[in-house]
């Protein structure tokens, strides 16, 4: 996605706990700029009391939803209804749901259908079918485990070949399996597929793939890991970095 879209952030403050704020983010604005960045809950409520002290430093709108009805969520009503308004007001590009909530599928579909770009962010229990809605799903615990560890990780990578091996039994065959299918559809007659599109392709059919849930920072080395596949660098006559291209062993 172009960084520079403009991005409706809005957050679930009920089911989004409060100590990932800084990694989630960081995290958006690599996917573009968070215009328009609202939080929804009951704020009498002391279980999300943690937040209120960060809504400044984050610039993040707190919106007031009283739970009118015992045991439902109107949080979630409310997030919807303004990302319908906001939707219809053409000012943003996409939209970033977090939530872990799998109330809010039905709006994702509904975002995508109307031509936006839809970032899912939540926790590894969120249910699948929210996950599958979204153009891209991200869970907030990678980004807690890079943030603490990535120094140390990166440490431990290069010297430590448990450390790797681990990392490596992470990919599974059915994602070798996927990888190989992809760039078997993006290849040229000797077999040859851009990385790039490689992965612009396996995104769309996994919307959770990240190269980080497996240990590893960059796709290439993710493929590299597998030793299944070949890797080529090309020159690149747009720019200083090398075109990388991968093929099926």
């Amino acid at each position: 996605m172009n960084k520079d879209k403009n991005l409706a952030v809005l957050i679930d403050a009920d089911n989004i706990p409060s100590v990932y704020i800084k990694e989630m983010m960081e995290e958006i604005a690599k996917y573009g700029i968070p215009t328009i960045k609202r939080i929804y809950g009951d704020w009498t409520k002391p279980q999300i009391t943690k937040w209120k002290n960060i809504l400044l430093e984050n610039a993040l709108n707190p919106i007031q939803q009283y739970g009118y009805t015992t045991g439902k969520n109107s949080t979630d009503s409310a997030m919807i209804i303004d990302a319908m308004d906001i939707l219809y007001s053409g000012k943003v590009d996409g939209f970033c749901i977090a939530s872990s909530d799998s109330d809010f599928t039905k709006l994702a579909m509904r975002l995508r259908e109307a031509g936006m770009h839809v970032i899912g962010i939540g926790e590894k229990k969120t249910p699948n079918p929210f996950i599958v809605a979204c153009d891209k799903f991200i869970y907030l615990e990678i980004l807690k485990q890079q943030e603490v560890h990535e120094e140390e990780q990166e440490e431990k990578n290069k010297t430590t070949k448990k450390a790797i091996q681990k990392a490596v039994d992470k990919v599974t065959l059915k994602l070798i399996r996927t990888i190989r299918l992809t760039i078997n559809d993006l290849s040229d007659d000797e077999g040859w597929a851009y990385l790039g599109d490689v992965g612009n392709l396996l995104q769309k059919k996994m919307p959770n793939f990240d190269a980080r849930n497996y240990g590893f920072q960059k796709l290439t080395k993710l493929i590299s890991s597998t030793k299944k596949f070949e890797i080529e660098k090309r020159e690149n006559q747009k720019g200083r970095f090398k075109l990388i291209y991968v093929r099926n062993k």
